[in-house]
């Protein structure tokens, strides 16, 4: 188990990220592709990341040089994952790569001794304290980012959406009490404690001693939350998002009429003007005067179309809009007359706008 400790200064500056991390959705995607644990959950993208990987002649390189330093196994370096001051996460690849290429080279050597020591590293591994050999080392992981990683930016911004809505919904009913005991089951919030669910064996103690806390809902994480091991380095906790098995990215092949086809209807438009700023199914259903049931089925339709996306949050589940849907929304306002505007609730509109506002606009490219 890992109990990480906190000040009353700490819970201030406890906050979660914005953005998934594109390093450590690297590192945990290379786990799934060495284990069979939960792989239905991502069968999906294993599917599809066999396929490109095989395409762009990946494949050896992934298996020779990626997969050794990336064990799934309870360590591997952390300069891997690199981290940002306390209180700001990674946010791109451009920047994660750029602080990788920073690490000293006397942190990279004692970190990859560590892991030769705890796990085994390849014979070539230390020479990724030489910058040249760690420039080659980041082209390779861009080649892989952006064959089995960046593709489903969206899909992952979508899932960090809900789960961020369904912290700030504990925050707002329970301060930060309450939005630290809604990690359940994997966490555990003993005030002043968070204990966290850790691989059998591994116990330790985290203190923050000031310093906060940064925390990282992971799209392609399927095991126990994981933080730097470390403890000098700003205090990080990566976690799984709880969510259904995704979709494959829609290609050539899939018209946004298609996709759009099954929304036809006011009670789907207004379900999903309802979800702009995070609605239970029972919010949904006052919100917009139909059933619970059919406010479900409705809600399913939007989810099976990419608009919106489904987070268990204790006892009920909450539905918030994907970046497709802020699009829809954004779109539909803009082309809006006066008699939509008649139609649609001036107030529903007003949190569609807050809410769409803090979008993406687009996925994200590294430089290439």
């Amino acid at each position: 188990m890992l109990r990480i400790h906190f000040r009353d200064a700490d819970l201030a500056r406890t906050r979660v990220a914005d953005a998934p991390d594109p390093l450590w959705e690297i590192a945990v995607s290379l786990h799934r592709l060495q284990t069979r644990k939960g792989r239905y959950v991502h069968a999906a993208w294993y599917r599809t990341a066999r396929r490109m990987l095989r395409e762009r002649g990946l494949e050896r390189a992934v298996r020779e040089t990626l997969l050794p330093l990336y064990p799934r196994a309870r360590y591997f370096p952390d300069f891997l994952t690199p981290g940002q001051a306390p209180g700001a996460a990674v946010s791109s690849f451009r920047e994660g790569a750029e602080l990788l290429l920073a690490a000293p080279p006397g942190r990279v050597r004692g970190e990859v001794g560590r892991l030769a020591r705890t796990v085994g590293a390849p014979a070539w591994a230390p020479r990724l304290a030489e910058p040249a050999e760690r420039g080659e080392f980041v082209g390779l992981l861009r080649a892989y980012y952006e064959a089995v990683v960046e593709p489903w930016t969206d899909h992952m911004q979508a899932r960090l959406e809900a789960e961020r809505t369904a912290r700030f919904r504990g925050l707002l009913s329970g301060g930060a009490d309450g939005m630290l005991a809604g990690l359940a089951p994997a966490m555990r919030w003993r005030a002043p404690v968070l204990e966290v669910r850790y691989p059998a064996g591994v116990d330790r103690d985290l203190r923050l001693d000031g310093r906060g806390l940064t925390l990282v809902p992971s799209y392609f994480a399927a095991d126990a939350p994981v933080s730097l091991a470390d403890p000098e380095l700003p205090p990080v906790l990566w976690y799984p998002v709880h969510h259904r098995p995704a979709p494959v990215p829609p290609g050539p092949g899939h018209s946004s009429e298609q996709r759009l086809a099954a929304l036809l209807g006011r009670a789907r438009a207004a379900v999903l003007y309802a979800t702009a700023h995070g609605a239970t199914t029972g919010e949904l259903a006052r919100t917009t005067g139909v059933s619970a049931s059919a406010a479900s089925r409705h809600a399913g339709t939007l989810r099976d179309a990419g608009l919106i996306a489904t987070v268990r949050d204790g006892g009920s589940v909450l539905h918030t809009l994907t970046p497709a849907g802020a699009a829809v929304l954004r779109a539909a306002a803009e082309a809006a007359g006066a008699a939509e505007s008649a139609e649609v609730p001036r107030g529903a509109r007003r949190a569609a706008d807050r809410r769409t506002a803090r979008q993406p606009a687009a996925v994200r490219r590294p430089p290439g």
